[in-house]
């Protein structure tokens, strides 16, 4: 049967309309790349593509900073890869604002080790980010500072600058870092300041302990941070908190080797400011010389500490399971501590000590502690340690309440 004229027209037309939609849906999913995002092209920009070498005798500063500029002053999506192999830099900034939409992302998948000369890096820092609004690291890889060349050089006197620090946030933003790996920094392995609104969860780091000055993480200057479901072991602090700092959240810490959990040390410069709203919850201390502990230094300036958590602590072992300390690193210095401490809480805390005295509230008589509040302390002796002493409190305002197998002050 003969088609009318004009319903030959139409299926014309509709045929051509039909081959265009399909031609076009192609080229459509051919431009689409795997793991873009709301439909734009994310752009790799390989380090090697940059003369990054995976040599570890080579410098690929030059690359990695090359890659990052790059990224950073694309108009799309980016993301930064170091590729598998082991690559060496020196001093390495990446600096913003960016252009590219956020985040802008640093893949870590191979091993990147700190060059040993120390003469190469101009301030205390190997990587830096700086002035960076919503930056992601991740990738699985390794950032090994190699310390062990360096620690000798530390100071321990506070007289001459540290050590360069593994990876630095200056002025950074919404941004995150999760499952890399730390290694042996010559410094403090993270250090987060002057920033606000940083996750960091799922890293490990790892330093002997006997490393000088080698702490986990160290935060000061900053607003809003959660650390989380991450393992740390070195020769300072696992983590310590600054001055500057609101609302710290950390949760599921392993710790140990190390000096525990820490606040401060705070009140050695005249130009601190105060701390608050620190909770610090479900870790694990193992063979540490202390649990939770805040120390502050004689001679301070007047500052502030309120609203401090520590909770659901477990001890292995350990030192000095909960530690004020306002007379901390203070031989030389006679007027007392102007760090005002309240509203300070050491809540189910439970586990094995080595020490007899495992309660030590050593507050300023400039400044005593108030509202300090020990509930469900639950502490037994390790080893041949011996029957544990009560809690030894100066210049506190305590409350003890729930169970505890620690006498209160007397």
């Amino acid at each position: 049967m003969a088609i009318p004229k004009g319903l030959e027209i139409n299926n014309t037309i509709g045929l051509f309309l039909l081959l265009g939609i399909a031609i076009l849906s192609s080229k459509v999913a051919e431009c689409a790349p795997f793991g873009s995002r709301r439909g734009l092209m994310e752009t790799v920009f390989d380090v090697t593509k940059y003369g990054a070498r995976p040599d570890p005798t080579a410098d690929s500063t030059r690359g990695f900073m090359m890659a990052w500029r790059s990224a950073c002053q694309s108009t799309g999506p980016a993301k930064v890869v170091i590729p598998p192999g082991t690559f060496t830099t020196g001093e390495t900034i990446f600096q913003g604002p960016c252009t590219c939409p956020k985040p802008i992302t640093i893949e870590i998948q191979g091993t990147v080790l700190s060059n040993t000369d120390i003469s190469l890096y101009s301030r205390a820092s190997w990587i830096s980010l700086e002035h960076v609004d919503g930056v992601v690291i991740t990738g699985g890889g390794t950032l090994n500072g190699q310390g062990n060349a360096s620690w000798q050089y530390a100071d321990k006197t506070g007289s001459t600058p540290p050590l360069p620090s593994s990876l630095v946030f200056q002025t950074v933003k919404s941004s995150s870092i999760n499952g890399i790996n730390f290694v042996d920094s010559k410094g403090v392995h993270l250090k987060i300041t002057d920033s606000n609104d940083i996750t960091v969860s799922k890293i490990k780091i790892t330093a002997p302990g006997t490393s000088p000055n080698t702490d986990g993480i160290h935060i000061s200057e900053t607003i809003n941070i959660n650390i989380t479901d991450s393992n740390i072991g070195t020769g300072d602090d696992c983590i310590s908190v600054g001055h500057g700092t609101t609302n710290i959240f950390v949760n599921n810490i392993h710790c140990g080797p190390g000096h525990g959990i820490s606040i401060g040390s705070l009140g050695k410069r005249p130009d601190e400011k105060d701390v608050t709203k620190v909770y610090i919850k479900n870790c694990t201390f193992h063979s540490t010389t202390n649990g939770a502990r805040i120390k502050t230094y004689m001679a301070s300036s007047p500052l502030q500490v309120s609203d401090v958590v520590y909770e659901d602590i477990v001890l292995d072992d350990v030192k000095n399971p909960i530690l004020i300390d306002q007379h901390y690193n203070s031989k030389n210095k006679n007027e007392p501590s102007k760090v005002k401490l309240t509203d300070i809480h050491f809540k189910n805390i439970r586990g094995t000590t080595n020490t007899k005295a495992p309660v030590s509230l050593n507050c300023s008589e400039a400044a005593p502690c108030e509202g300090v509040e020990l509930a469900d302390i639950d502490l037994t002796p390790s080893g041949s340690t011996g029957p544990l002493l009560g809690a030894t409190c100066q210049n506190a305002k305590t409350v003890f309440s729930g169970k505890t197998s620690v006498p209160a002050c007397q």
